[in-house]
């Protein structure tokens, strides 16, 4: 299936690794150009140097900043100018104490993971609806419908994006511009890969055993096992595309069924 992308702009946060440089990469391979970004210039730098092996002729470059600076936000954006396609991914996660996450790590959990894609789609939404066509996309999670008690900061955070999403798709009523929510499941990231070979090597055990343990540990997951990140870029690709022209203010599960409902 031909999903036009070709020429299409896309910018993507937190896209050095895991869930987001496979996306970069996906639409990279559909003849999109595509910015990465991510925390470290050196990061950024060097995932643009492995998109372009991995993906021949790719059109990529990349802009650094630290989402929890307004102000590097604010240069990213005069630098980026008007994108076709926004995909909201950049994240932190980590499971905490609820009793012992003190305000601040609320506050920097929410610049990262919520004001980044409101700061985001701010600047983008509005030349979207001027050109009369646009993608945004925000990239969640199941935790933010079944929130873990031990990841109630971001739980939280997942939540508020499934709301920030829903209601800037009302902002695009009869334009070709569409706000989507991606709700991804267990998924092994970057990120969650290293706490896995950090626990792993603190209770003597490989890798590979403590990743499917804790797979089979998730009853309601359908799956069973841990998901891909290109699993995620997939879905996240065909929101991106004109194809997905009837889909609008939806939140699209790929939980692996690790989520119970019906919708």
């Amino acid at each position: 299936m031909d999903l036009e992308l070709v020429g299409k702009r896309a910018f993507i946060s937190g896209s050095t690794q895991g869930i987001g440089y496979a996306i970069a990469e996906a639409l990279l391979r559909e003849g999109a150009t595509v910015v990465v970004n991510g925390r470290d210039e050196q990061n950024v730098l060097t995932a643009v140097e492995r998109l372009k092996v991995d993906v021949p002729d790719a059109d990529v470059t990349g802009i650094a900043a630290d989402f929890t600076d307004p102000e590097q936000v604010r240069e990213l954006m005069s630098l980026l100018g008007e994108v076709d396609v926004l995909i909201n991914n950049v994240g932190v996660f980590d499971v905490l104490d609820f009793m012992e996450i003190p305000d601040e790590e609320w506050q920097r959990y929410f610049d990262i993971n919520v004001m980044s894609g409101v700061r985001l789609s701010r600047h983008a939404l509005g030349p979207m609806l001027a050109n009369g066509w646009g993608r945004i996309i925000f990239i969640a999670s199941e935790s933010g419908v079944n929130v873990p008690a031990q990841m109630v900061h971001y739980g939280m955070t997942k939540a508020a994006m499934l709301a920030l999403g829903n209601g800037l798709a009302k902002l695009t009523r009869g334009t070709q511009v569409t706000v989507n929510t991606v709700l991804g499941g267990p998924t092994y990231s970057h990120g969650v890969a290293q706490a896995v070979e950090g626990i792993a090597h603190t209770q003597g055990m490989a890798p590979g055993d403590l990743k499917n343990a804790i797979a089979a540990g998730n009853q309601t997951s359908l799956l069973q096992r841990f998901i891909e990140p290109t699993e995620i870029a997939d879905l996240a690709l065909y929101l991106a595309s004109p194809r997905s022209s009837a889909t609008n203010g939806a939140a699209l599960r790929a939980d692996g069924g690790t989520l119970t409902g019906i919708l």
